[in-house]
Parts: C-alpha cells; structure tokens; sequence
C-alpha cells in the first residue's frame, strides 16, 4: 500500500499539520499521521520511519518548531521524499524552525515549504505531485484542482473588478 507519513513533532502542532490531511484526504490519498519527536523520541521516530517505509510510506512530511530537527531526523534514515514544514509559534515566529528545516546538510535534502499553514497545505500538494510521477488518476485531480482555482479567480475577479 503506498502513502504518505505526516509526523509532528508535538501535540501543539496537530490544528496546522491536520489541514495536510485534510487536503490529502479530498484527494483520495492515503496517509499516516503520529506525533514523534527528533529530541524527546528520537528512537521512536528512527523505528517509525523504517516501519511506515517497510509498509509503503512513499513520501514523509515533517512538521516541527522551533529546533525543528524532525525532518532532517527522519531524512537522515531513509531516501524517501522527506518535506518539512516549520511551524511558527516560537519566539521568532517560525524564522528558527525554517532555518533549521532548510539547512540541510549536502545528501541529506529536506524540501521545505512556508512557515505554518500555508505550508501545510503545500506540503500535501508537493507530496501529491510526486505521487502523482506515478499516479494518472492522481494527476487529473491536480490538474482538475488547478483548473478550479483559476474559475475561482476569474468568478471573485468579475465580482469586484473595474475595467476601462
């Protein structure tokens, strides 16, 4: 079975990182999601990782604060798709968790989306597409979702626009 492993690191970042799940499910696509820490389970986070790729997991997302070790953690014990979404909250504000989610080491990649709910939401839409390389179906749902959101700007333009 192929899916997608959603791992937080932290309770606190379940309203942001369920908005990828949300869209994943929309889409049909099937997932995991656990908590699991870098730095409080670090054990627990290697042997989930080697577990949900041994099941399927095709591509990881990351989401963590702060330190935001989660997704270099889980990069460094598979080569599988890893994405990281730092979560704000800290008090830069996410600047820390995006730095530390970015910098990755050469051979240890972690794409990395936006701070926070937007990049949860690009973080399913990312991992869909690469999905999608072998997926025809999954890949007229993008296409069809993207057809949709140009309508939906077309319609929300006409509502307000003012042409000469």
């Amino acid at each position: 079975m192929k899916f997608v492993s959603i791992i937080m690191g932290s309770k606190s970042d379940y309203e942001v990182v369920n908005e990828a799940a949300k869209l994943l499910e929309k889409f049909g696509v099937k997932y995991e999601l656990i908590i699991s820490s870098a730095h409080r389970s670090p054990e627990r986070t290697h042997e989930y990782v080697k577990a949900a790729e041994a099941k399927g997991a095709q591509v990881f997302i990351a989401a963590a604060g702060m330190a935001a070790h989660l997704a270099g953690a889980i990069a460094a014990n598979t080569t599988k798709p890893v994405i990281g979404i730092p979560m704000g909250g800290s008090a830069l504000n996410g600047i820390d968790a995006l730095y530390s989610t970015v910098q990755m080491p050469s051979g240890m990649p972690v794409a990395t989306v936006a701070i926070g709910k937007a990049g949860a939401l690009n973080s399913a839409y990312l991992a869909m597409q690469i999905l999608a390389l072998q997926d025809s179906e999954l890949a007229t749902k993008l296409k069809d979702d993207r057809k949709d959101k140009q309508e939906a700007l077309k319609a929300d333009s006409a509502k307000v626009e003012v042409i000469l």
